[in-house]
């Protein structure tokens, strides 16, 4: 029997790690949080300031959104104008998806219509939507590079798709750091930037979206302490702009995590960094579309099994109350990131969540405990 080896992905380009022209890996011992909702410490080991493709400097987003340059294509019941299952037919994967939507941000950035791009690379609209919206029965890897070219994208973006164009039909991959997809194209960061609901156990680190900027500033100094200070500064910067995803005012992502209690005991910068972090997890607990609970010392290992970190993705239900999209849980570790989106998988880490959350303090009690963690900070100070 073949073994399918998993992948390992990351998402949107770092252009902040392209200006400065490198890379940089976190120690083991900091392997939490930065890639998780929206820029966690960083749980696979290594920092994924990533930031939208809509922030990189080669092109802007126009005023508006151009339309599609002609209406869609009327076919028969169950299949497309070029003999392609029908939709239903085909199963979407994360790598799938994701590459639609960088190919969608990089036309819209180009200012081109679906039918304009179609039209130079000599396919029919419909495919290109399809290929767009990640329904695509076939991904060629021609077409990628072609729609690459016209678009004007960089090497590395380039590479990145093709490398998410050779994975778009592996239902869990591990994608190991540099194997297909650059180091600094981060996939995660497009996949969070969709989730409508991101459920997560973190045991090392506060998660990005929900850290102060000094703990954030305190973590890069420790993961990158070569890079100078204004390379950090425009790290903390990054890291609390992704926090827009949870304190917009119309439609914030849903947040439901559980800290084990190590997070909070763990002097990150000092112990007065520590106390307003602990007061600001307090605090953002009050809020309707956040919850947090601490797993305590004393819950032992719920379940019996340790699971390490991760993130369960939802992408919210469609017009007719399905899923959007399938659920994805991301596992983030040192030398890659599993994405997981196998129901029987998917179903494994929900089991494995809500044991979790049974033994983990309600979210009265977790709130109570972090702001006498902040006062035992603080008078230690």
């Amino acid at each position: 029997m073949r073994q399918v080896r998993p992948i390992v992905l990351r998402p949107l380009v770092n252009a902040e790690l392209k200006s400065l022209g490198r890379t940089n890996a976190l120690g083991p011992n900091l392997q939490s949080g930065d890639s998780a909702y929206g820029q966690w410490a960083t749980d696979s080991g290594r920092f994924k300031e990533r930031s939208p493709i809509a922030q990189r400097k080669t092109h802007a987003l126009p005023q508006t959104c151009p339309e599609h340059g002609q209406p869609a294509v009327q076919n028969s019941p169950g299949s497309h104008p070029d003999g392609a299952p029908a939709m239903s037919e085909i199963e979407s994967t994360v790598a799938r998806r994701q590459l639609g939507r960088y190919l969608r941000e990089l036309r819209l950035q180009s200012g081109m219509t679906i039918a304009e791009a179609a039209e130079l690379i000599e396919r029919g609209s419909s495919t290109l939507q399809r290929l767009e919206k990640g329904t695509a029965d076939r991904v060629r890897v021609h077409d990628v590079e072609a729609l690459c070219r016209i678009y004007g994208a960089d090497e590395i973006m380039t590479a990145a798709l093709i490398g998410l164009a050779k994975q778009a039909k592996v239902k869990s991959w591990f994608h190991e750091f540099g194997d297909l997809i650059p180091e600094n194209f981060d996939v995660y960061v497009g996949l969070e930037a969709a989730a409508r609901s991101l459920t997560s156990y973190q045991v090392e680190l506060v998660p990005g979206l929900l850290q102060t900027a000094e703990y954030a500033r305190a973590v890069i100094r420790m993961g990158v302490p070569d890079e100078t200070d204004d390379d950090h500064e425009r790290r903390v910067r990054m890291r609390m702009q992704r926090q827009v995803l949870i304190t917009r005012k119309a439609r914030p992502a849903t947040i439901d995590i559980v800290l084990h209690e190590t997070v909070l005991r763990r002097v990150i910068g000092n112990n007065r960094v520590m106390a307003a972090q602990c007061r600001h997890l307090a605090d953002l607990s009050t809020k309707p579309n956040i919850t947090i609970r601490v797993l305590p010392f004393s819950a032992g290992v719920p379940g019996g099994k340790l699971t390490g970190p991760f993130i369960i993705l939802g992408f919210g239900n469609d017009s007719k109350g399905g899923e959007a999209e399938p659920r994805v849980v991301y596992v983030p570790s040192f030398v890659g990131d599993m994405y997981l989106e196998k129901e029987q998988d998917v179903r494994r880490y929900d089991q494995a969540n809500e044991a979790i959350q049974q033994a983990a303090l309600d979210v009265v009690s977790s709130r109570n405990l972090l702001r006498q963690v902040a006062r035992e900070f603080e008078r230690e100070r």
